[in-house]
């Protein structure tokens, strides 16, 4: 492997471990201290934690092995990659700030409800956005997500909206009504966070990218993303040639992947990324 493919892959790996730390550290500095909950299969080591007294770390990893590998089979691809490693170094940080706790390194943030709360959704939203920015995940939900959203078409925010209720509301057997109130809002805040690191609000984006090499940046995209791309012919209004737009419709995660590809083919690309309300569609929501 030589050094620019390497730096390429670092630059990307080490921003997901420090969002994976900063997502470990709000769970057991904030969150389980004040017996607040946090949706997907995070919540479910929570939930286990408060149940049965389990590790969050060791029960984060045994929880996703299995979905990790049914991924791996269904969806491929580098980014099922950079979820194994999101899954891998949650687990790690976990249990790294597991043994810091027991051994009175740091001290869980106990004594107001109102501030664990607001820097429970700050810290978990914080690192999240920088895991998702640049193209990872933590698992769980996530994988389930994907794999439903291309079998039957479903939108991932719905199958994630779907998963989070339900063990939010299974949470209600082990955690304080009142607790459960709060954690509404962490997450509330924690989407915020995500949505403000992301830098859009917006479920998706419009690329427009025209290019002398547009149909050959349309195929990398095709081949390696699994993305639709429209080609539109042009004529530039100064140089009166004729060229290709290509336009295409990616969710907030792939969108550094895109830039990737079109500065890679041709460094003087011209991108326009434009903000998408909503999308209907293959690969997206789909009308039944």
């Amino acid at each position: 492997m030589n050094t620019y493919k390497m730096t390429g892959y670092l630059k990307t790996i080490l921003p997901i471990l420090l969002g994976t730390a900063i997502y470990a550290f709000g769970i057991l500095f904030f969150i389980i201290p004040n017996h607040l909950m946090e949706g997907g299969v995070t919540g479910v080591t929570i939930l286990l934690k408060y149940a049965f007294g389990l590790s969050p770390s060791l029960t984060n990893l045994l929880l996703n092995i299995p979905l990790f590998l049914l991924g791996w089979k269904v969806l491929g691809g580098r980014q099922i990659i950079y979820t194994g490693i999101g899954i891998a170094s949650l687990s790690l940080f976990l249990w790294i700030f597991e043994k810091m706790i027991h051994l009175g390194w740091i001290v869980p943030f106990e004594t107001d409800f109102i501030l664990a709360t607001l820097y429970a959704g700050v810290t978990l939203g914080s690192g999240l956005g920088i895991v998702f920015r640049f193209g990872g995940t933590t698992g769980g939900s996530d994988i389930i997500a994907r794999i439903l959203g291309r079998k039957y078409s479903f939108s991932m925010g719905q199958v994630i909206l779907t998963i989070d209720i339900a063990i939010i509301g299974l949470s209600l057997l082990y955690v304080d009504k009142e607790n459960i109130l709060y954690t509404l809002v962490a997450v509330f805040i924690a989407s915020k966070v995500i949505d403000f690191i992301q830098e859009g609000a917006y479920s998706a984006k419009a690329f427009t990218i025209i290019s002398d090499h547009a149909p050959e940046i349309a195929d990398i995209i095709t081949k390696d993303m699994e993305r639709g791309v429209t080609l539109i012919p042009a004529i530039g209004a100064y140089s009166k040639q004729a060229k290709y737009m290509a336009y295409c419709i990616v969710s907030r995660q792939e969108i550094r992947r895109i830039n990737e590809i079109a500065k890679k083919v041709d460094p003087r690309a011209f991108i326009i990324i434009s903000d998408v309300n909503d999308v209907h569609g293959e690969g997206f929501r789909e009308d039944k």
